[in-house]
């Protein structure tokens, strides 16, 4: 009996205690630095709208808006870093070459027309601009707005070139970086602990782990954001019946939180997400404008 009542009061103890720490985090962990809030968040620049992670791209969100402009980063053979999703140019440029093995001045234009990746039949063509950008052209071009850096691939000199970038254009309050592998979001960390870092896959998992245990609010985080996917979206990606059991799995839990449609943006904010990321900025932009929901100030 005696052992019985201990048991039910330490866990009840513990579980009072969890509660109160994860609505009152601050009760045991410093506040983390708000730099930015961002409630639109144009993935690859919006590219429903114009030739993903191009300039053209770029200013279009930002003169709809956005705040906030999500893009991916490559290294090329004369160490330059990019603005490119692709590590090989066969789905962009049409040729089967990898960004690695060419000199910036080697890299060919887009082509005039590139799939959307989460809107199924849905084709972007281009204007003008087909160009690879720089990365230093973003911040130079844009330097007030938010930038989410995903880090392409595991290259200590990408890691360490991106984050001298960050630092000479002063924007380590402006920019967010990572990856879905732990190693390197671990390494941007490690580089410049000053710019914050997205939650990997597999510290996803920990933190769902984490609190679905109660463990989570006595357990410091250093990552200061968190994109989540919509399982619905799974359906509206391009040729999701090609894909593999594993890469479903992969797709579900890590890539899929580009949101394009309005039911989709309407239930993500009433679940109660901070911001939606699409590659429609005008199309959330609107919605926003129609359903009163302000940017952050």
């Amino acid at each position: 009996m005696c052992a019985a009542v201990y048991v039910l009061s330490t866990v009840t103890g513990y579980v009072l205690t969890s509660a109160l720490l994860l609505k009152c985090p601050t009760l045991l962990h410093r506040k983390k630095r708000e730099t930015f809030l961002s409630k639109h968040i144009s993935h690859r620049g919006g590219a429903g709208e114009n030739l993903e992670n191009t300039m053209a791209a770029f200013k279009h969100a930002v003169d709809v808006g956005t705040d906030m402009l999500e893009l991916d980063c490559h290294l090329t053979k004369d160490e330059q870093v990019v603005v490119s999703h692709d590590a090989n140019l066969q789905r962009a440029c049409g040729i089967n070459a990898d960004i690695s093995n060419m000199t910036y001045a080697e890299l060919p234009s887009y082509l005039c027309k590139l799939g959307v990746t989460f809107q199924r039949e849905c084709v972007c063509e281009g204007g003008q601009d087909k160009r690879i950008p720089l990365l230093r052209d973003v911040f130079e071009a844009f330097p007030n707005t938010p930038v989410n850096i995903d880090i392409k691939v595991n290259n200590d000199t990408l890691i360490k070139k991106v984050s001298e970038l960050v630092v000479k254009y002063d924007r380590e309050r402006l920019t967010v970086w990572g990856n879905a592998s732990n190693k390197i979001v671990k390494k941007c960390y490690k580089e410049n602990p000053h710019i914050p870092v997205l939650f990997s896959f597999p510290r996803v998992l920990q933190l769902l782990g984490l609190f679905y245990t109660g463990l989570l609010p006595f357990v410091p985080l250093k990552e200061q954001f968190l994109e989540i996917p919509m399982p619905s979206i799974i359906t509206k990606l391009r040729d999701p019946d090609r894909l593999t059991r594993g890469q479903r799995l992969i797709t579900w839990v890590v890539y899929v939180w580009v949101l394009n449609d309005e039911e989709d943006f309407q239930r993500a904010f009433d679940l109660g997400a901070t911001g939606v990321m699409t590659d429609f900025p005008t199309r959330l932009k609107d919605f926003m404008d129609r359903n009163g929901i302000s940017k952050p100030q």
